[in-house]
């Protein structure tokens, strides 16, 4: 089974195309681009209405939103060990996950997405002066979560999703380096080998 994933280098897309190559999977990527508007272009609305990343295009159909996309991966290639079998870790990676989506990504996007809740430049000029309020009182909070080596009693796709929030922190006035296990976890899953190769693809495609 091939399945293809639609993506903009370094967005949280990462988090799904990491979770491909750890679970081993047979995938190809069509790279968009924000810069050219791809993401608005009629050929991607037609796969993804909301145009956004990721879409992942599967044998059942157009699968979008990372939380999903991530837990559909973990439970089609289950051997890879991506989501804990057991249900009270795979509910707490699933609340990790909603966390991390709707509200974390939400903080982040207040930066430079204003205009998805406000045309008024001034308002969208304020969301924007309060994302490290907002993004460092989320980093606290995941801090405060964090107290063991991984989300859950074992690595999981929502330290993946996790990684990649972590990589904008810097960006958003939040310096990593203040919240030492939130730290210790994201240089964790950047040492993986097929995170490695996956953020080093990214690079690339960044510059």
């Amino acid at each position: 089974m091939t399945v293809k994933l639609y993506l903009v280098p370094g967005t949280v897309a990462l988090a799904s195309h990491a979770a491909l190559e750890e679970a081993g999977a047979d995938y190809d990527l069509h790279w968009l681009r924000f810069s050219k508007n791809e993401h608005v272009a009629p050929d991607y609305l037609a796969i993804n209405p909301k145009a956004r990343v990721p879409a992942l295009e599967t044998p059942h159909g157009i699968l979008t939103e990372t939380p999903a996309t991530l837990e559909w991966i973990a439970t089609t290639w289950p051997e890879a060990g991506l989501m804990p079998s057991d249900p009270w870790q795979a509910a707490r990676a699933r609340e990790a996950m909603s966390y991390l989506a709707s509200t974390v990504h939400v903080n982040h996007a207040h930066k430079m997405r204003g205009s998805r809740w406000t045309q008024d430049a001034a308002a969208q000029k304020a969301m924007a002066a309060e994302v490290p309020r907002t993004m460092g009182e989320c980093a606290a909070y995941l801090e405060s979560r964090l107290e063991d080596d991984w989300i859950c009693d074992a690595f999981s796709v929502a330290d993946l999703h996790l990684w990649v929030i972590s990589r904008w922190l810097d960006g958003d006035g939040v310096p990593l380096a203040d919240y030492p296990k939130l730290h210790a976890l994201s240089d964790r899953v950047a040492a993986r080998p097929a995170v490695a190769r996956v953020a080093a693809e990214h690079a690339r495609h960044e510059r």
